[in-house]
């Protein structure tokens, strides 16, 4: 058979083919074949076959067996003889030769992993060329011209065999995949040489970086000291990461990770070396001083080889082995390097066996059933004294001992009782007087072996069998743990530590918390460092997404794990599982980090509670979306501001209060109010930064937000800055209590007497309580006290505390007061709240001694100054709204209440007779009218104006009444506003009868009471029909104004009879209305009534005989004067049209609402978009939607 023909997968040729490929093989070689290194002779050069030491020696080389028979052949080759052992060189390339690509794979594969590489095999296979198809024949088989099929095919992939089709040429399909893998298996093994040759390149780049002559300059002098090379560094690196790792510093672990952050901690190989990895710095440490020169023993050895049969060039190549020699030598060199820590890791291992071993032979002798051994352990600790045991393998009560123990014969029994005895009383002597559990140990001891034993006298052996059959466990992890009791704390600990992880994930999740305890216990008894971390790993993951009982649970056991361990363990073992869960995906767990931070700051180092739980919080505060998050963020701030004690962290505590300011949660704002501010001011009184930093701060801010805000003032950040002053009130107070001069003089000395329980305004929350502040409610009495006598005879010299709130905290607030906008009501508001609660803090006396005082020298309310422009200016601005419901209305006795009516009485004359604007009298007249409290106090000041002599103040007391009226009884508008305003109607003016118009409108809208309704719609139905009224323009703008703000919530009897009736009178009116002026006004005002009045419910009788025609007289005004307005009004008109003609087929669904035939898309549509383009004002429409009250 021809060898182009032959299967070189065909491991099944017949013995006649063997014969006769070893036959041609013999023929065809040629002395080319031998110079190229292709030799089959029993002898081959150096570059491609093994040592002749090697062949000789006893390790066993692949067998022949396993390979084709062409390839077993070989082996009469060199010499035929039986004791001619053929090289694998041969062998690999008769292989070759005869294409048995696969067989020869199989062999360089096995050569590999027995560490014995062939060069020929390796130069093959590393060649892409022998796997190309071409016209030529391969490398390997020229001289057996293979034909067509001989080439195998190779893809575009990769120049290895992962792309042959091996398929192609197998006699056997099913062998396709196994074949495929095995070659995907080498090429994964050739990629894996080609990384370690080129870390191995890198490595000697490496090595290369320092020149020659400076290494020999180091050598030379040793005091000089060589510099670092890189991979020397990134080694060092490496090991000294792993050290801190293996010795729980965990954090310093990540600050050196992140100070080398080009290196990867986690693979040696990333250090670059292509050497194994050293031992640890403790191993290194440890052998630094036993490092000796290795003496290695050299002998001489001879090999019986004939000098005839070497090549004719084994003695003519001298520069070639000189260069061999050199490289041998650096091989040895490298590889002695490699035994050296080899046998430091084998002294290593060497000491763990023997641990073990200790440990397996204190086993044995637990356990041993044979008395003699029983009777060797006790003999052995009565010689020693009774050491401290194993910490676990000596610790247990084997129960397969015992019962291999209740085998044993009669005698036996007397001696293991005998020296049980004696077991247990050198127990006693040792550990009584220290552990709590060893009587109960010694009891074990004492009763664990003294069973009753049956008098028979059956072999150990029989019984041993007859006792297997109980079905008993000892193999399994659960059945090792079983099997043996512990007798000792730690053992029970280690138990624990073993068990836990392994009974957690089978526990409800309902009933977690029950393990809490437990794992706590173990964690903080156990002594492996790994278990305790895997411990606390599992109660921070103990429950998915904890709830707020379970949290609490959770946190109460780090807290008592805490106070266990100390500060150290804490901050070792406690944050770390804490920064592990700061971003995890549920925010129960992030809820649980918050907290925990908060819970564990009194039990932490300072630096670290200062520095990394700082941190931690101000990033979850920052970046966190969760609302319950960022609030316990907050409240675990604010206890790290209890406990805080670096100067330099102000500033940072000053932007973490603004940033919690700021939030978007309510929840968190409040939590700032209630726990971080109060902490925050308590440090800043410590550091004297209360008066001369903090509160200047905000003053600042505040000022900077009023010089910005001239074109719109942001009236959220001024709630904020004021809010916060506003929760630093108490401890302001607390400052001035505490470093007044009366402060030495306070002691708790008799009866003193108890503080009402209104001296001070409800706190937010126990830390704003100025009694928590001082520190008892009976020392903030005594210091009230001393406080009240210390203003009312003594002043306030020396005081430095109080004259800074008198002479720089005042003056400022009540400029910034000044600056607001008197129309912002939220601002008002918020600056009435602030000074309310300022002045009930800090006194009566204060407030009337230092307070008013101040603000009366700038609103200056002389009889002399009534008439005075200066006067007026301050009238006008928030001052006014300010003092009267911020500072007049701290106190409601008596004489408070006259203050405020004259003060307002005052005000409304002032303004009234200055023509004055009476923005700031309204303010004023809002913010006390939301409390009921006080609307008899402004009726007296109402009526006061009603009486007055002058039109122009009764003028303003009928538009306040307007104000007072929502909110108040009806027992009140019937028997004190309804006269009034008909008195202010009998009077001859017309402008105070037209002033009363809106508080009419208003009384319509709030009351129900049919008597005073009536009253009410006689006296507007005066207005409207009286003849001395038809010419009043300004009295039907008021009337047609009112109509649009009352009509939709109104009684609907009073909008039907009265108001829909009227409009359309007036609508005719103003069609023969002259004065072009007047005309649009009136026609704007009924627009905007009837734009109001279409959300109401019209019967049809009203809107055939009222609605539309009113609307179409206004359409004929607003044809000539606005046609924007017009096509609005058509739009409506058709629609109303509309609904009166469906009007019968929907008669049973009641009253047609106008509102609802607007929802149609075109007319919405059409409505909206003219909306849009009005330019007259849209204060009717804005009670449009307002429900009835």
């Amino acid at each position: 058979m021809a060898a182009g023909n032959v299967n070189p997968f065909n491991v099944s040729d017949s013995e006649e083919e063997a014969e006769q490929r070893q036959d041609d093989a013999d023929t065809e070689r040629s002395p080319s074949d031998e110079a190229q290194g292709h030799s089959l002779g029993p002898f081959s050069p150096p570059a491609y076959s093994e040592p002749a030491v090697l062949l000789s020696s006893n390790r066993t080389s692949p067998s022949v067996d396993g390979i084709p028979a062409s390839a077993a052949a070989v082996a009469g080759i060199g010499g035929g003889g039986a004791e001619t052992r053929v090289s694998l060189d041969a062998i690999a390339a008769q292989l070759l030769r005869d294409q048995y690509i696969l067989t020869a794979l199989e062999l360089h594969t096995e050569l590999l992993e027995a560490g014995r590489e062939l060069p020929r095999l390796r130069d093959y296979f590393s060649n892409p060329g022998n796997f190309e198809r071409q016209s030529g024949t391969p490398p390997a088989c020229k001289e057996q011209g293979v034909g067509p099929g001989g080439p195998l095919n190779r893809a575009g992939s990769i120049s290895t065999l992962d792309s042959l089709d091996f398929a192609r040429y197998s006699d056997d399909g099913n062998r396709e995949s196994d074949e495929k893998v095995a070659v995907l298996e080498f090429e994964l093994r050739k990629a894996k040489e080609t990384i370690q040759a080129l870390r191995a390149n890198l490595t000697q780049a490496a090595e290369c970086e320092i020149p020659s002559q400076e290494r020999k300059n180091y050598k030379s002098s040793p005091e000089i000291q060589e510099p670092i090379r890189t991979l020397e560094k990134r080694a060092l690196n490496f090991l000294v990461n792993e050290y801190l790792l293996k010795n729980e510093y965990k954090l310093t672990s990540i600050t050196f990770s992140d100070e080398n952050d080009d290196q990867d901690f986690e693979l040696w190989d990333d250090v670059g070396l292509n050497i194994p990895k050293p031992p640890d710095l403790l191993q290194l440490y440890r052998n630094c001083g036993n490092s000796l020169p290795l003496h290695r023993d050299t002998v001489d050895v001879a090999v019986n080889v004939d000098p005839n049969d070497l090549p004719g060039d084994c003695f003519t190549q001298e520069p070639v082995q000189q260069t061999e020699a050199v490289q041998q030598q650096e091989v040895v060199q490298e590889l002695e390097y490699q035994i050296s820590l080899l046998n430091s890791e084998k002294q290593s291992l060497a000491e763990q066996i023997k641990k073990l071993q200790s440990d397996v032979q204190a086993l044995q002798r637990n356990v041993s059933s044979e008395p003699t051994s029983a009777v060797k352990l006790i003999q052995s600790k009565e010689d020693t004294p009774c050491g401290k045991p194993p910490l676990d393998n000596g610790q247990y009560l084997d129960i397969r001992g015992v019962t291999e123990m209740d085998s044993s014969s009669d005698a036996n029994t007397t001696k293991t009782s005998t020296t049980t005895t004696a077991t247990t009383d050198c127990t006693e002597s040792t550990t009584t007087a220290t552990q709590p559990y060893s009587k109960l140990k010694s009891q074990q001891g004492k009763t664990s072996v003294q069973f009753d034993q049956p008098n028979r006298k059956l072999s150990p052996v029989f019984h041993q069998a007859l006792l297997s059959f109980c079905r008993m466990s000892a193999d399994s992890r659960l059945g090792s743990e079983v099997s043996r009791i512990a007798d000792s704390e730690q053992s029970v600990m280690l138990m624990l530590g073993r068990c836990l992880p392994h009974i957690v994930p089978n526990v409800l999740l309902a009933k977690r918390e029950e393990l809490i305890p437990l794992i706590l216990c173990t964690a903080c008894l156990h002594p492996e460092p790994k278990e305790r971390d895997q411990l606390l790993h599992i109660l921070f993951n103990l429950i998915k997404r904890p709830d707020d009982e379970q949290r609490q649970m959770i946190l109460t056991g780090c807290v008592a794990f805490a106070r266990h361990v100390g500060p150290t363990r804490v901050e070792a073992e406690l944050l770390p599982q804490c920064w592990e869960q700061i971003n995890h995906k549920y925010p129960e767990r992030r809820l649980l980090v918050a907290e925990a931070c908060g819970a564990l700051a009194p039990y932490l180092p300072k630096e670290i509670r200062s520095s990394l739980v700082l941190s931690m919080l101000q990033q979850m505060l920052a970046e966190d979306k969760a609302d319950m998050v960022r609030e316990a963020v907050v409240k675990s701030l604010g206890i790290i501001m209890g406990y805080i004690d670096d100067p330099d962290k102000y500033f940072q505590g000053f932007e973490l209060m603004l940033l919690s300011l700021g939030d978007p949660s309510e929840r968190v704002v409040s939590a700032t109010h209630q726990v971080f501010i109060p902490a925050f001011a308590a440090w800043c009184t410590e550091l004297g930064n209360l008066q001369s930093q903090l509160i200047p701060s905000l003053l600042t801010r505040i000022e900077k937000l009023l010089k910005q805000g001239e074109y719109g003032l942001d009236e959220h950040k001024l709630h904020m800055y004021l809010s916060a002053l506003q929760s630093l009130i108490p401890s302001l107070f607390a400052v001035l209590l505490q470093n007044a001069p009366f402060t030495s003089r306070a002691k708790l000395q008799g009866d003193v007497p108890p503080i009402e329980v209104t001296r001070f305004p409800r706190p937010v929350s126990p830390l704003q309580d100025v009694a928590t502040i001082v520190g008892s409610r009976e020392q903030l009495a005594v210091l009230l006290q001393l406080y009240d006598h210390q203003l009312q005879h003594e002043g306030t010299t020396g005081w430095d505390s109080l004259l800074w709130v008198v002479n720089q905290f005042l003056p400022q607030l009540i400029d910034i007061v000044g600056r607001i906008s008197v129309t912002s009501s939220t601002c008002v508001h918020e600056f009435s709240r602030f000074f309310w609660r300022l002045c009930r803090t800090f006194g009566k006396i204060f407030t009337n001694t230092k307070v008013k005082p101040q603000f009366q020298e700038i609103l200056r309310l002389s009889e002399e100054n009534v008439d005075a422009s200066a006067g007026n200016g301050v009238l006008t601005k928030a001052t006014v709204p300010i003092y009267a419901t911020g500072v007049l209305t701290c106190y409601n006795q008596e004489e408070d209440r006259k203050l405020l009516v004259g003060f307002l009485e005052d005000v409304m004359t002032t303004l009234s007779l200055s023509h004055a604007p009476l923005d700031s009298l309204k303010a004023s007249f809002v913010e006390l009218g939301a409390n009921p409290a006080y609307h008899e106090l402004l009726l007296t000041v109402l009526w006061y104006g009603v009486v007055h002599t002058s039109a122009l103040v009764r003028c303003t007391a009928a538009r306040m009444f307007e104000l007072v009226l929502r909110g108040m009884s009806e027992a009140l508008i019937d028997k004190r506003v309804a006269p009034a305003l008909i008195t202010l109607c009998s009077g001859p003016e017309f402008s105070v009868r037209i002033s009363t118009i809106p508080a009419f409108g208003t009384i319509m809208e709030t009351v129900t009471q049919k008597e005073l309704l009536e009253r009410v719609k006689m006296q507007l139905a005066s207005f409207l029909e009286d003849p001395q009224y038809q010419d009043q323009h300004s009295l039907h703008m008021e009337i047609i104004k009112t109509f649009g703000r009352v009509g939709p919530n109104a009684e609907p009897r009073f909008r039907d009879e009265f108001v829909l009736p009227h409009l359309h009178k007036l609508t005719l009116c103003n069609n023969q209305q002259t004065v072009e002026s007047k005309r649009i006004d009136i026609a704007t005002q009924l627009f905007e009534a009837y734009s109001a009045l279409s959300c109401c419910f019209i019967s049809e009788e009203l809107m055939i005989n009222h609605f539309l025609p009113g609307l179409r007289c206004l359409r004929t005004d607003m044809e000539q004067l606005s046609p924007e307005h017009e096509v609005i009004l058509s739009s409506m008109i058709k629609e109303c049209e509309i609904k009166v003609e469906n009007k019968g087929i929907g008669e049973a669904q009641g009253s047609i609402s106008i509102a609802a035939s607007l929802v149609g898309e075109d007319a919405k549509t059409k409505f909206l978009s003219k909306m849009g383009q009005l330019t007259t004002s849209g204060a009717m429409l804005a009670n449009v939607f307002q429900r009835k009250k």
